[in-house]
């Protein structure tokens, strides 16, 4: 699998001296995400067990014959919109198959970031992955 644009993240953090540096990458990240639209910002496509407002939509496509996850997210909150960008980073066009494969709790460690999130947003992250993980069996 191919984690590009994670491992592109995971550069810049390394070269980031400080949490409060890396805080504000992560919301940077968070602003750089598109906006969804307001149609798609419904109960359904919202997750519990976040402290804020946090929508993700999960689909496939086709590519090459492999049929992959399609990830979209949003929230009301920056820095856990950039907590979105950097999961999508690890789980956009993994095909369906790999997703049980993925840790994406090693490869957040790598980051050294689960240490320095509060428990709701630890919590919050835990219900993005969950849903993810779980998606192929639904």
């Amino acid at each position: 699998m191919n984690f590009k644009e994670f491992d592109s993240i995971n550069a810049d953090f390394e070269f980031l001296e400080n949490w409060e540096d890396r805080y504000s990458y992560i919301i940077d990240l968070g602003r750089e995400m598109p906006k969804l639209e307001e149609s798609l910002k419904s109960e359904y496509n919202k997750l519990s067990g976040c402290a804020s407002q946090v929508w993700l939509i999960l689909g496939t496509y086709k590519k090459d014959g492999i049929e992959r996850l399609s990830f979209l997210g949003d929230s009301d909150a920056l820095i856990v919109k950039g907590l979105i960008a950097i999961v999508g980073s690890i789980y956009d066009n993994v095909p369906l198959n790999d997703i049980s494969t993925v840790d994406p709790y090693k490869m957040f460690e790598s980051l050294e970031l689960l240490g320095h999130l509060s428990s709701q947003r630890a919590n919050g992250l835990n219900s993005m992955i969950k849903k993810i993980q779980d998606f192929p069996n639904v």
